[in-house]
């Protein structure tokens, strides 16, 4: 005769912390980012919430990817979020980053101290030094832990979009390419490249992405928008999470501008998203460039 057991459920973390629970869970909470990967992999959470970046009462969609943040509950964000709420929900997971040295992101840390006492927590590592293939890689990992199937098409996809991306940045004289973020009317954050996984992982599939001068500030150089235009980039990645302030005509005409998500969810889907907007953006400014 056969007996059910119990079958418990372990991962190890980004903190090297193992993370355990008496099953496999199935109703998870995570920040929207994560969230929205683990739906592309197929899996439904049963909650979300964001950082202190974002609005406590709607969460950002251009960190949503494609949640249907209509029909998931949003339990606040950053020193808003709604700790009880949260816990009401019952998630038998919570899934949080770290930008290194585990501290979780998005939640303040007595808040995450509690929240750790009552629920499992995982938390993932998304900083600086971290490569984008190996943040996603951490994800599907999670994400088949839980029971996701592979999804060799979406992987497929996004191999395709890395060599259309390849091509395109791959001309005599390539495209200058900036990052940034507006802060309004009178400065703008310009990404340091390498401090951004995303950006890196363009630099590596042979992207120009401009590097502003050296000086304060591990992630962004904040300066002037007359100093951005002086790095002439044919091309602008400009942030368009909830927290920025519109690019508008911030850098004059006639230079294009595609939207950036500096925490795009980490999936197959959404990377092959990115790559593939840039290489048509790319493919488009091959004049502009050739001309200078």
């Amino acid at each position: 005769m056969a007996h059910d057991t119990v079958q418990d459920w372990e991962f190890t973390d980004d903190r090297d912390q193992l993370v355990r629970a008496p099953h496999r869970p199935a109703r998870l909470v995570a920040y929207v980012p994560t969230a929205a990967a683990l739906h592309d992999h197929g899996i439904r959470p049963a909650g979300v919430f964001g950082s202190a970046h974002d609005d406590p009462a709607v969460p950002d969609p251009a960190k949503s990817g494609s949640l249907p943040l209509a029909d998931l509950p949003y339990f606040g964000a950053g020193s808003a979020l709604d700790l009880e709420a949260l816990l009401a929900a019952e998630p038998d997971l919570v899934i949080a980053l770290t930008y290194g040295g585990g501290q979780v992101y998005g939640i303040d840390p007595e808040t995450a101290k509690h929240l750790e006492e009552r629920v499992p927590v995982a938390v993932l590592d998304v900083g600086r030094g971290r490569s984008l293939a190996g943040i996603r890689d951490r994800l599907t990992a999670l994400a088949h832990s839980l029971g996701a199937a592979e999804r060799p098409e979406a992987e497929a996809e996004l191999a395709l979009a890395e060599r259309r991306l390849t091509d395109a940045a791959g001309q005599s004289v390539r495209p200058r390419v900036l990052a940034l973020s507006p802060a309004g009317p009178d400065s703008v954050h310009l990404a340091r490249p390498y401090a951004w996984p995303d950006l890196a992982a363009l630099a590596g599939l042979g992207v120009g992405v401009v590097d502003p001068a050296p000086g304060e500030g591990a992630n962004w150089s904040t300066t002037t928008w007359a100093e951005a235009a002086a790095l002439e980039p044919d091309l602008v990645l400009t942030d368009v999470r909830s927290n920025a302030a519109d690019l508008g005509e911030a850098l004059g005409g006639g230079i294009r501008a595609l939207p950036w998500n500096p925490e795009l969810p980490p999936s197959a889907q959404e990377h092959a998203r990115f790559f593939t907007a840039l290489a048509e953006a790319l493919e488009d400014v091959r004049p502009g460039c050739a001309e200078r």
